[in-house]
Formats: structure tokens, C-alpha cells, sequence
């Protein structure tokens, strides 16, 4: 749902010869610079009545006037799921997200999402775009997620986003004993023929990864992974498209690789695991009041465990019988 709002305010002369965008960021703090540009483009945002573009310099003195649309989730129903929260104040609320869980509310998944579970928590959140949700996790995803809690919260956080200042590291087990990391530098957007899918495409999005290894297998390795951007799906096709694709992907990964003369409890855990090996373990920003680093990190969890002590101790003993 969405509500009208309105915002008046007067340019300060101090602002004279600034972006329109930029001052209108000033004046009302509580919303992102990008979406107000979004309502100047829209002719939403008025200076002295008149519509102007972003980039336009401001004399000083001039009213602004600001009559757009807001969107807000009041429509999801609050439920009781439980959450395993890691953090949280007046401002935020920092949460370790189980694989399994879907983070909003859409076709095919109406309720038992994320989004009921932080309305059950907190109900004021109905109050922000997405219940205060600002980045996402894969359905099969694990990890942890920061929500904001408050309008001023929200938007320092998409800023400090947008800005690639928000430090996230995952962990994923991929097909392929890798020699060294690197640096995954290759654009994304939509599969051009299947549409649950993305790609890589040469007029896509920027997108970066940055990887190392945390620890080799016989043909798979734990792999960290550091987000630069926040493609949809982005380490999972990165992986993909390097031909190293993660453990038990559905969408992007290949045939199901098995070490050679492996033990039956190997194969049966690769064979078991059913979703992407995929676990966001840290997420470091700056607090948007304090502004003071939180840095929060989500333990492993037991299905992963499971996996990789699986392939290490497949790595041992094939060692083990090659003395």
C-alpha cells in the first residue's frame, strides 16, 4: 500500500549554487537522495512551484514543495515465526535468517515469510517501505540480514549500500579445488529467455566478487566471498559462470560432482544437500546514529557444517590411503 505525503521546506541562502538533489537531501533526511530524485523527475518535488531537474543549482530562498508517494507494507498480516535476532536497538534489528525462509511476501508465498515474522516482532515497522527490509537473502540463503527500525535508519542504510560501505562476507562451498581466489568482475541483469534466472551479459549491471579460499577439498572448496555490489542472485551466477558453481544450486549449478572412492556417508551428503551452499556469515556498517561500526557475523549452520565436514574428512582419508 501507499500513502500521500507532504514535505514543505525553504532553501537556506547557505545552499546557493547546490544540486536541487542534494539540498532536498539536507531538508528531509529521513528519505534516501536517490529517491528524492526520483520525485523531482517525477515532478513531485517543486521548487517555487515549478518543476526542476536534479542537477539544477538553487538560488536560495526558493520553497519546496513535495507531494508524492509513499510505499508501505501495511497488507502483510503479523506472525508469530520465531527470528534469531544477533542484534538490536531503537534503530535497528540485526537477525540470523534460516535457509527455507522467504524474506517478502508475494505470489506463491502470501505468509510465513520474513517480512510476518518482523511484523510479529515489531509492529511499527508496518510504517517503512518493506517492513524496514533493505537488502535480501535468497529464499535458500542463511545468514544474517539487517532491518532498519526507523524512516532515518532506513535511508542511512540504502545510502551507506548504494555506496558499497556495508562490509558482507558469505561463505560458499563450490565444485572444483580452486588454487588460489580472485575477483569475479562481470555485469548481470536477466537470463534473456528464462525469467527466474540471471545472467551474465555484457549490458548488464556492474557487478563484483571478491573470493578466497578457506579451505581446499579433494574437488570442492570452501570458498569466502565479499560482496562489492548486490546483484540479484550475484554470487551464485558469478560462481556459475567462472564453472565453479555452488554445492546444491538449483539454477546455476552443474551435474553433482563426487570425489573418486569416496564413502558412502560423503556421497549420501552430497547427494542430501538440497539447497545452495550459501551462508551470509558477516555484515559490518556504520550504526546511522551512533556512528560507530556494528559488525555482526551469523554461525554456520548445521546443514553446511554437516557438508564440509563431510569433504574434509573425504580430503583425510584419501590422504590417508595415498601413504
Amino acid at each position: 500500500m501507499t500513502e500521500t505525503i507532504h514535505l514543505e521546506a525553504v532553501v537556506p541562502d547557505t545552499c546557493a549554487g547546490r544540486r536541487f538533489d542534494a539540498v532536498l537531501a539536507e531538508l528531509f533526511p529521513e528519505h534516501s537522495r536517490s529517491r528524492l530524485a526520483g520525485w523531482i523527475k517525477a515532478g513531485q518535488a517543486r521548487l517555487d512551484g515549478r518543476e526542476a531537474r536534479p542537477r539544477d543549482a538553487v538560488r536560495g530562498g526558493e520553497r519546496v514543495n513535495v507531494t508524492a508517494e509513499f510505499g508501505i507494507r501495511t497488507d502483510a498480516p503479523a506472525e508469530d515465526i520465531a527470528l534469531d535476532v544477533l542484534y538490536e536497538d531503537a534503530e535497528v534489528i540485526v537477525i540470523d535468517k534460516p535457509a527455507g525462509l522467504v524474506v517478502h511476501p508475494g505470489a506463491g508465498n502470501p505468509a510465513g515469510t520474513l517480512v510476518n515474522a518482523l511484523l510479529h516482532h515489531d509492529a511499527s515497522l508496518s510504517a517503512l517501505p518493506r517492513a524496514g527490509i533493505v537488502h535480501r537473502l535468497d529464499k535458500d540463503t542463511s545468514g544474517v540480514m539487517v532491518v532498519a527500525r526507523t524512516p532515518q535508519a532506513h535511508t542511512a542504510l540504502v545510502d551507506q549500500l548504494s555506496a558499497r560501505r556495508v562490509h558482507r562476507q558469505y561463505l560458499a562451498v563450490v565444485v572444483g579445488a580452486l588454487v588460489s581466489g580472485g575477483t569475479a568482475n562481470a555485469p548481470i541483469d536477466r537470463h534473456p529467455r528464462d525469467r527466474l534466472r540471471m545472467a551474465v551479459r555484457e549490458d548488464g549491471k556492474e557487478a563484483v566478487t571478491h573470493f578466497r579460499l578457506r579451505e581446499r577439498f579433494r574437488v570442492h572448496t570452501l570458498l569466502e566471498c565479499r560482496l562489492e555490489t548486490g546483484r540479484t542472485h550475484q554470487i551464485r551466477v558469478h560462481m556459475g559462470h567462472l564453472k565453479h558453481p555452488i554445492v546444491g544450486d538449483p539454477l546455476y549449478g552443474g551435474p553433482l560432482k563426487l570425489p573418486r572412492g569416496a564413502s558412502p556417508e560423503t556421497i549420501d551428503t552430497l547427494r542430501g544437500f538440497r539447497r545452495q551452499a550459501l551462508h551470509a556469515e558477516t555484515l559490518e556498517f556504520v550504526h546511522p546514529s551512533t556512528g560507530e561500526p556494528v559488525r555482526c557475523t551469523a554461525p554456520v549452520p548445521p546443514d553446511l557444517q554437516a557438508l564440509v565436514a563431510a569433504l574434509r574428512n573425504d580430503a583425510r582419508e584419501a590422504a590417508e590411503r595415498a601413504r
